[in-house]
C-alpha cells in the first residue's frame, strides 16, 4: 500500500499542518494584542482566515484542471505559503496591519491553490480505491500530527522568539514542502494528469498570474473590509453551488444523480463546519478568558493552545474511525457516508453539550479546567475525522471525471461558507475590549450561545439520517452498476 511518493506527500501535508495551524494558533492573540483589534473584529478576521482559503479552492480547481495541472499547482501553493508567512514576519516586526493582512491574504490564496490539487494527486499514488480510502484517513491524521505539534508549541514559542520568529518558522516549513515536491518531480509527473506533462503556454501562464493577482487582491480587500468581505464569500460560495446545479440539469440522469448526492453532502458539510469553525473563534475566545491551570496538573498549556487538543485527538481518531468502520464492514454492516455524517453530528452534540454544561456551572472564579476542553475536543475531533476524511473520499468516487477538481473544491466551499457563518455567529459573544469577564457573562452569554448550538446539532442528526435514505435512492442499483465505482462509495 505505502510507497515513497505516499510518504513524501504525507510529509508535505505535515509541513502544511505545522506551518498553517501554527500561525492559526497565535493569530488571535497577535491581532488582539499586537495589532489592537477588538474581540469581534479579531474573531471575524481569524474566522475568515480559516474560511477564505478553502473558498478559493474554486479558483484552485479551475487552475489545476485547465491551466497548470495538479503538480504545478501544488508546488506553487507551497511557495505562496512561504511568501505569505514571510509577509507576516514583516507585519509583526513593524506592527503593520496592511502588511499582516497581505500575508494572510497570500496564505489564504495558497490554501485554495493547494486543496484541489493535493487530493487528486495523492489519490494517484495508490493502486486501488480501498488503499486510497485507508490512506486518506491516515493522511488526515498526519496533517493533525503537524497541527497538534504547532498548536501546542507556537503559543510558547512566541514567548521566546516573538510573533515574527514563529511566522518565520512557518515560512521555513512551507519552503521545505516545496523542496520535497521538486525532489519528487519526476515520479509524481509520471502519475499526474496529462496536463502536468505538457508544457504550459505563455497564454496560460499569463492567465494564471492575472487570476492569482486578482484573487490575492480580492482576499486582501475582504480582510480589510469584513462586512463587505463576508457577502463576497456568500456570493462566491453560493455561485459555485449554483454552477453544480446547472451542470446537473445539463447532464444525463445517472450523472445528474451522482452530482445531486455531492450537493447533499456539501450542504451537510456546511452545517457541520459551522461547528468546526467555533474552535478557531468562540471556543478559543472562551479558553483565553476562562481556561486556567495545567492539564492534569503537570502539563503546561497556554489558553490559546487549547485548540491543539483537536489535532491530538484527530491523530487517535483517524485510525480509530477507520478501524471501527472497516471492522463493521467485514461483518456485513455498511453505512452510507451521510449516515456516518449523522454519527458525526451525534458526537458534535455531545461536545457542545459538554461545553454548555461547563459554562453554565462555572464558579465565581470564572475558571474552567483544561480537562473539560480535553473532553470537548475528543468528541468534536472524532466527528471531524468522519466528515473531513469520508466526505472527500465520497466526492472523489462519485464525481464525473471531467469535473473532479471542481467537485473536490466544493468541499472547500462548504468550509468557507460555514467558516464565515461561524465567525458571524461567534461575534454574538464578544464583549467590549477591557471588559471584565464575570460569572454572569460566562453563564448567560456563553451558556445561551452554546446551548443553542447543542440543540441545533441534535436537529442535524435527524437531517443527516434522512439525507442518507435519499442518497440511497439516488444511487440505486440500476445506476450503481454502470458507474462501477459507486458501490465502494456507499460501503
Amino acid at each position: 500500500m505505502w510507497n515513497r511518493l505516499n510518504r513524501s506527500m504525507m510529509v508535505c501535508q505535515m509541513m502544511f499542518g505545522m506551518s498553517f495551524y501554527g500561525v492559526m494558533a497565535v493569530l488571535t492573540r497577535f491581532f488582539l494584542e499586537d495589532l489592537g483589534y477588538s474581540e469581534a473584529d479579531t474573531m471575524m478576521v481569524v474566522g475568515a482566515f480559516s474560511a477564505i482559503g478553502p473558498l478559493f479552492a474554486i479558483a484552485g480547481g479551475f487552475i489545476a484542471d485547465r491551466f497548470l495541472g495538479a503538480y504545478r499547482s501544488l508546488s506553487l501553493s507551497f511557495t505562496c505559503f512561504g511568501g505569505g508567512y514571510a509577509l507576516l514576519v514583516l507585519g509583526a516586526s513593524m506592527a503593520n496591519v496592511p502588511m499582516s493582512l497581505a500575508g494572510i491574504a497570500l496564505a489564504s490564496y495558497a490554501r485554495g491553490l493547494m486543496f484541489p490539487a493535493y487530493s487528486p494527486l495523492f489519490k494517484r499514488t495508490f493502486k486501488t480505491e480501498e488503499d486510497f480510502e485507508n490512506g486518506y484517513a491516515v493522511n488526515y491524521s498526519i496533517n493533525n500530527i503537524g497541527a497538534f505539534i504547532s498548536q501546542y508549541a507556537f503559543p510558547m514559542i512566541i514567548l521566546v522568539i516573538g510573533f515574527n520568529g514563529s511566522f518565520a518558522l512557518s515560512s521555513a516549513m512551507a519552503i521545505l514542502a516545496f523542496v520535497l515536491m521538486v525532489v519528487n518531480r519526476k515520479p509524481l509527473l509520471e502519475i499526474s494528469p496529462e496536463i502536468d506533462r505538457k508544457p504550459v503556454s505563455m497564454t496560460n501562464w499569463a492567465l494564471f498570474v492575472a487570476i492569482s493577482i486578482a484573487m490575492i487582491g480580492l482576499v486582501f480587500f475582504m480582510f480589510s473590509n469584513m462586512e463587505v468581505g463576508k457577502n463576497i464569500v456568500y456570493a462566491i460560495g453560493l455561485g459555485a453551488i449554483g454552477y453544480l446545479v446547472v451542470l446537473m440539469f445539463k447532464a444525463k440522469k445517472p450523472e445528474a444523480m451522482r452530482m445531486g448526492t455531492i450537493l447533499i453532502m456539501v450542504m451537510l458539510s456546511i452545517a457541520f463546519f459551522v461547528y468546526y469553525g467555533q474552535m478557531m473563534t468562540s471556543m478559543t475566545l472562551v479558553s483565553i478568558n476562562t481556561m486556567r491551570g495545567d492539564l492534569f496538573g503537570f502539563i503546561p498549556l497556554a489558553p490559546e493552545a487549547s485548540m491543539a487538543m483537536n489535532p491530538m485527538w484527530c491523530m487517535v481518531g483517524g485510525p480509530l474511525i477507520a478501524l471501527v468502520f472497516s471492522s463493521l464492514e467485514k461483518r456485513g454492516i455498511h453505512f452510507t457516508t451521510a449516515t456516518k455524517v449523522g454519527f458525526a453530528f451525534i458526537l458534535t452534540a455531545m461536545a457542545f453539550g459538554t461545553l454548555t454544561l461547563a459554562v453554565m456551572t462555572v464558579g465565581t472564579d470564572v475558571v474552567i479546567r483544561p480537562e473539560v476542553f480535553l473532553v470537548i475536543h475528543f468528541f468534536q475531533a472524532l466527528a471531524e475525522v468522519i466528515v473531513g476524511s469520508m466526505v472527500v473520499a465520497f466526492i472523489l468516487q462519485v464525481t464525473p471525471k471531467h469535473i473532479e477538481a471542481f467537485s473536490v473544491s466544493l468541499f472547500s466551499v462548504s468550509i468557507a461558507l460555514s467558516g464565515v457563518v461561524s465567525a458571524v455567529f461567534s461575534t454574538s459573544i464578544a464583549v467590549e475590549k477591557g471588559q471584565e469577564i464575570t460569572q454572569s457573562i460566562v453563564q448567560n452569554l456563553y451558556g445561551d450561545y452554546f446551548g443553542m448550538l447543542t440543540l441545533m446539532a441534535v436537529v442535524m442528526v435527524a437531517v443527516a439520517f434522512s439525507a442518507s435514505q435519499l442518497i440511497k435512492k439516488m444511487l440505486g442499483k440500476e445506476e450503481l452498476e454502470p458507474a462501477g465505482e459507486l458501490q465502494q462509495a456507499e460501503s
